[in-house]
């Protein structure tokens, strides 16, 4: 947001090669954060992503490894803190989804999604609340889903992880509440990102009829919600659930 001044404050964004990603890590640096900017497998993408970042004036890190594997979710942590001092604010936003009807869904593939999107943030989250309890202050958020709330065919695996993640958000700032950190959660509708471009045209249609707003929204739109989540402004917020949808849900 226009005005937000995250001067000194170190971020970490997991998946940040792409995508929702790639833009919150930018305009957390814009706001003045450090930014450690994660991947797995798209190092030439995360590296882009760190240029553009420092070649614009803000700081960024790169900081690779697969954050659903516990050694390297502390091993990402770790190098972030040891590289900028700290970490302020950690935002669970590395995903996949690979869908299909329940009946036909491979166990292996349930396994993925709810490990990358759900145990990732754990594992985190996890690490990065031994810092921030200590400095009695921090941010976490959390990319949840519009179909964590309300389900969505051929998206079981999904669904689930996403879901997941509402009730780690609300147990988690119930249990960090006193140490001033808050832990918060966004839940994007279709947002124009690859996964909404492969989308066949006359589904685009059909989808954006059950949106009032009668707009895709942008990764623009969700990374604006997290630099004010992440802000001085959200610090008596916590435990909740954010609807970027354009009304779809509502």
């Amino acid at each position: 947001m226009p005005g937000i001044d995250l001067s000194g404050k170190v971020a970490l964004v997991t998946g940040a090669s792409r995508g929702i990603g790639s833009v919150v890590a930018t305009r957390l640096a814009q706001a003045g954060a450090k930014v450690g900017v994660n991947f797995h497998a798209s190092s030439e993408l995360a590296t882009a992503v760190v240029d553009k970042i420092n070649k614009a004036g803000g700081v960024a890190f790169l900081v690779g490894g697969d954050v659903s594997q516990e050694d390297k979710a502390e091993a990402v942590i770790k190098q972030l803190v040891e590289h900028f001092g700290n970490i302020d604010i950690l935002v669970n936003n590395a995903g996949i989804n690979i869908d299909q009807l329940l009946i036909r869904m491979k166990t292996e593939d349930f396994d993925s999604v709810m490990n990358i999107n759900l145990r990732a943030a754990f594992l985190c989250t996890r690490f990065a609340m031994t810092h921030m309890i200590r400095q009695r202050s921090g941010r976490v958020i959390n990319m949840s889903s519009v179909v964590g709330l309300s389900g969505n065919p051929g998206q079981a695996n999904y669904a689930a992880a996403k879901a997941g993640l509402v009730g780690l958000t609300k147990a988690v700032a119930r249990e960090v509440a006193s140490r001033n950190v808050t832990v918060n959660a966004l839940a994007p509708g279709y947002i124009v990102t690859s996964m909404v471009e492969e989308i066949p045209e006359d589904k685009q249609d059909q989808i954006l009829a059950r949106i009032p707003m009668g707009r895709f929204g942008t990764p623009e739109d969700v990374a604006e919600a997290v630099v004010f989540l992440s802000s001085d402004g959200a610090s008596y917020i916590t435990g909740q659930v954010l609807t970027i949808d354009g009304g779809m849900i509502a």
